[in-house]
């Protein structure tokens, strides 16, 4: 193609939408990503959840947004691949009430941002969701710890309920449908090529080097690079201007079947149990997907190398989260057999997203997506488009935030709350849902 304007690293659930956004403001778009295919790197191993509840309530506005776009998928992607879309599961989202979890907060935001929630006492969770035990065991512990032999101690509270949260049932397939729509739009993707440097000069970026030799230049460059974020801004040179950064976390996901004759994958809920620090999931074939929230008992594995760790699942995870949900799943067991795997999340110091501009003018991110943000991705990539046209055309977003109306809900969207300069946001969970 003739040289593009911009240039999106990364042709994932992220990457994707921000070229087919900018693409459809008339720009002219690349997109390279090291894999073959789009959506088959952290994308593609990604529970795909869509829930609202945060700890912040820009972010509860922004998921809530994020989720019309799936509601109206067909529409969005302007009939593009029409014959092969991905499916957007509405089975509805389940907070449970615990200890470890802020869900007054949560109601609040709720209301704020009118997002549509059912509040369940616990007569009203058993019968609306009979198979969750309602013992607590907080906090979260590991088999074989003193306060996992202690067992359970009282009840939980109750639940809140989102009728239009649930899930994307093939994550790969989604960001193909961008793909295509985006290809429509005019966007060239370069898979199979690795970007092993930013060419800039003093003030501004001009293009990207590729492991095959090969320069495309562009006055815009984006870092949408998932669990390799890190490294592309290392090659920008733009990390010391930031106060927040990024770095990949291995994590891993199960696979339980569901308990006798329970039909979970039709009739079960995306649910997120802060006291025993999981959350989980109805999948295909009536299994149950299981992962942790990050309690203080499961420690974190931080890798430096993306491109070479552990892709296994290893038997103390698989105990540790198999086992916390048979505690909240009554009637399951737990099999012989260990099925799941292990994939990168793209995390910040406060797990809240940096969709941000950066001091070396005409660099922008999208980054420290901490695998839960797959549900907003079309929208980032609307807001991430907005962003970059506005700063392009003058506006300083670092001084004066740009402020995106959500095309749906119409809700303020405030960029700034995603800034590279914030603080660590006290208010985050430093947890997430994948």
């Amino acid at each position: 193609m003739t040289k593009p304007d911009a240039i999106v690293i990364g042709a994932g659930i992220i990457g994707a939408p921000i070229a087919y956004e900018l693409a459809k403001k008339g720009w002219r778009v690349t997109v390279v990503d090291k894999n073959n295919e789009a959506g088959t790197g952290s994308t593609g191993r990604s529970c795909a959840i869509v829930r609202f509840y945060y700890s912040t309530y820009q972010s509860v506005a922004f998921a809530y947004e994020g989720a019309f776009f799936w509601l109206d998928w067909k529409n969005y992607l302007q009939s593009a691949d029409a014959d092969n879309l991905a499916e957007y599961v509405q089975c509805g989202s389940v907070l449970l009430k615990t200890k470890g979890h802020d869900h007054d907060r949560v109601l609040e935001h709720f209301r704020q941002a009118q997002v549509k929630h059912e509040d369940w006492d616990l007569p009203m969770l058993a019968e609306k969701f009979s198979t969750c035990a309602h013992e607590s065991f907080w906090p979260p512990s590991r088999p074989g710890e003193v306060h996992w032999k202690e067992g359970a101690s009282g009840q939980i509270d109750g639940a809140v309920y989102t009728p239009e949260g649930g899930y994307v049932n093939d994550p790969t397939l989604a960001t193909r449908n961008v793909m295509v729509a985006a290809q429509a739009e005019g966007v060239d993707f370069v898979n199979g090529r690795e970007v092993v440097d930013i060419r800039r000069n003093a003030e501004r970026v001009n293009g990207v080097t590729l492991d095959d030799g090969r320069s495309l230049e562009a006055p815009v460059v984006v870092n949408a690079a998932g669990p390799h974020s890190f490294l592309i801004n290392r090659l920008a040179g733009v990390q010391e201007e930031m106060n927040i950064h990024t770095k990949a976390l291995r994590h891993e996901v199960h696979f339980v079947p569901s308990p006798h004759q329970v039909d979970f994958e039709n009739k079960g809920y995306q649910v997120s149990d802060a006291d025993n620090g999981i959350y989980f999931r109805p999948g295909p074939g009536n299994f149950i997907l299981v992962g942790s929230e990050d309690p203080e008992c499961d420690p974190p594995e931080w890798i430096d190398d993306p491109d070479h760790f552990d892709q296994e699942i290893t038997d103390g995870q698989w105990t540790a989260y198999v086992s916390r949900l048979a505690r909240r799943v009554r009637g399951l067991s737990i099999p012989d057999e260990k099925t799941g795997f292990a994939a990168l999340y793209d995390v910040s110091d406060d797990w809240i997203p940096i969709y941000d501009r950066a001091d070396l003018q005409g660099y922008y991110m999208a980054i420290g997506t901490s695998g839960n943000q797959f549900k907003v991705g079309p929208l980032v990539g609307y807001t991430m488009a907005e962003l970059i046209d506005r700063c392009e055309n003058g506006h300083n977003h670092d001084s004066e935030p740009v402020v995106v109306t959500g095309p749906y809900t119409k809700l303020p969207l405030n960029m700034g709350h995603y800034s590279r300069r914030r603080p660590i946001n006290p208010n985050s969970s430093f947890s997430v849902r994948g």
